[in-house]
């Protein structure tokens, strides 16, 4: 699962993506800086991870990971192939989520593209080459299907009269996502499979300065106003000061340097918690002494089907899970003392996974 960091050339994405994953990708105060998307595989920050550490005292801890991808800066005319547009577009839609990063501060001595700092129309750029491009696929789509239809394929009707309504929306200017027009049946059957760009979950993260670090500015306000009807996450933070923050190696100076401008932890952290559940991801645990480790899978898994992230084999052969609640184990400091208070449970392949769970698989094969 990968979320996609875009925007303007020149908004900081490649700073925000070299303090996510340490990575080091180019940046630098021209456009276009970056041509080849960065892949970094980051690791989520949990506190009950770390919780689970001090209790088992375990060889090694594996956290949980998300895949952010760096892509291009678009500009307008990407989807027309401006700016190699339409390379920076076909990476887009290889991710599964949008981390829309808009420029929320003034800074002479960095250019921007249009020349004036405007998040809102920076925000209504990227939106229209987006929205453009799913137009395209739309329209190509519509062709295909309206022959059938036209023959009485009821099928094929009921698919036009989706791809109609998302037709429309688009060429008023709306994302997919945000089509309450749309059913949830028809999003499934006809729309999921086209992986439209403007489908997929977003995050706005609005980058201010330094002095803006802990309560934002006028331009995050307007871009809250902005998005309000768009069922997306807005949050802000310094990318330039994250970036200074990473580039120390002492603990304890990072700590200073964040509570120094009224921080308790580093955005950079809240941004990928964010991430991960903007992909609809969760998180459960395995603990013994050779290793504590988080595991990845989207909500609603069942057991079976987390069993089957360790090993697809723990999933053909599943006989029953051994489930502890998060808070359980972190109240009694150990399996053992959870066993004797009665709180693991023993669930079956229906039970659909909680995030937290710490849990132990029994398979057959």
């Amino acid at each position: 699962m990968k979320a996609g960091i875009v925007g303007l050339p020149n908004v900081g994405k490649s700073t925000l993506f070299n303090c996510l994953s340490n990575a080091k990708a180019q940046s630098a105060n021209f456009p276009f800086c970056t041509i080849e998307p960065n892949v970094g595989v980051v690791n989520v920050p949990d506190s009950r991870l770390e919780k689970l550490e001090s209790l088992v005292n375990p060889e090694r801890v594996q956290p949980a990971v998300v895949e952010i991808v760096d892509i291009a800066g678009l500009v307008k005319g990407a989807s027309k192939g401006e700016g190699l547009g339409n390379q920076f577009l076909g990476n887009i839609r290889e991710t599964d989520a949008i981390l829309h990063v808009l420029r929320c501060f003034e800074d002479d001595n960095i250019v921007h593209v249009d020349g004036s700092v405007d998040p809102v129309r920076d925000k209504e750029t990227i939106d229209m080459e987006l929205q453009l491009k799913d137009l395209e696929t739309v329209d190509k789509k519509l062709e295909k299907v309206k022959r059938a239809a036209k023959i009485g394929n009821k099928e094929a009707q009921k698919e036009e009269a989706a791809l109609l309504k998302v037709k429309k929306g688009l060429e008023a200017g709306k994302s997919v996502r945000a089509l309450t027009e749309l059913t949830a049946e028809e999003r499934d059957e006809f729309i999921a499979n086209l992986q439209l760009i403007t489908d997929k979950p977003v995050m706005y993260i609005c980058n201010v300065d330094e002095k803006s670090a802990t309560s934002g500015n006028g331009y995050v306000d307007k871009v809250k106003e902005a998005v309000k009807d768009e069922n997306a996450e807005v949050i802000f933070l310094a990318v330039g000061t994250e970036a200074d923050i990473t580039e120390l190696d002492d603990y304890e100076e990072r700590k200073m340097f964040l509570l120094d401008i009224g921080l308790d932890e580093p955005g950079s952290a809240k941004l990928i918690r964010s991430a991960y559940r903007l992909l609809n991801l969760q998180t459960y645990f395995t603990a013994g002494v050779k290793e504590v480790r988080a595991w990845t899978i989207p909500t609603g898994s069942s057991a079976p089907q987390a069993a089957g992230v360790i090993h697809t084999d723990f999933e053909k052969g599943f006989i029953r899970a051994e489930v502890i609640a998060y808070d359980d184990f972190a109240s009694f400091g150990s399996e053992a003392k959870v066993k004797e208070a009665g709180k693991m449970r023993v669930e079956g392949k229906e039970y659909i996974v909680k995030d937290g769970d710490v849990m132990h698989f029994r398979f057959n094969v």
